[in-house]
């Protein structure tokens, strides 16, 4: 490798949603660091199997009911 272009690959601490850690080896943050996930395959539902709930957040469903009503939507 090139030396001097490469940034630095050192050991980082992950936190999983249960709580539990591990030690990998990344570019990110600095040696020791720990990053928190806020989605893994643990939580999230395309590796879980369960279905995802369709949220109406902000009114997005409602706007686009009342949008399109006339539509046959």
């Amino acid at each position: 490798m090139k030396q001097g272009i490469h940034p630095e690959y050192h050991t980082i601490s992950v936190k999983m949603t249960d709580g539990t850690t591990f030690e990998t080896k990344s570019t990110w943050g600095k040696p020791g660091e720990q990053m928190a996930l806020d989605i893994d395959p643990l939580s999230h539902p395309a590796w879980t199997g369960q279905s995802a709930r369709l949220m109406d957040t902000g009114g997005r469903v409602s706007k686009f009911k009342n949008k399109y009503a006339g539509l046959g939507f």
